[in-house]
């Protein structure tokens, strides 16, 4: 099947959480996942990963997560091309806050700008709603890879 390179853009561990069960889930349905919380574009090898799943929460007032600047740094000052890559996109947010998903719309338009295609519609979990996430996720997920 597919090696899928997933993404976690994480503050509390919640994002890292759902990256890990979506993982696990796609291991599941026959699909090779490798997860990661860190590292850059080049160290990544993001141009020549034909598969890759974003997990990320949004911290503070909209922003991305630390642990993922150095990848979205390098996104913005390398402009890799990332039209080989096909993508999806988990944000996790909360509809209390004034910038709800911001960091997952973020790495989706970057992504997109890099010319990389995105796989179906973008996944926006709301805390509010959705006290569990990773099941939401998973659920998503099953349906994600049907469109590969």
């Amino acid at each position: 099947m597919s090696d899928i390179l997933i993404l976690v853009g994480t503050e509390s561990g919640n994002a890292q959480m759902v990256g890990e069960m979506v993982g696990d889930e796609l291991t599941r349905l026959g699909h090779s996942a490798q997860v990661a919380n860190e590292g850059d574009a080049q160290s990544l090898e993001l141009a020549h990963r034909p598969l890759v799943l974003i997990c990320s929460s949004t911290h503070g007032d909209g922003e991305l997560p630390d642990n993922i600047m150095p990848l979205a740094e390098s996104l913005r000052t390398e402009r890799p091309d990332l039209s080989g890559v096909r993508y999806g996109v988990i944000a996790l947010g909360d509809t209390t806050h004034a910038h709800f998903c911001a960091a997952g719309r973020e790495l989706d338009e970057m992504f997109a700008g890099l010319g990389a295609h995105r796989v179906g519609e973008r996944l926006e979990i709301d805390a509010c709603e959705t006290p569990l996430p990773d099941i939401a996720a998973v659920e998503w997920v099953k349906g994600w890879v049907g469109q590969l």
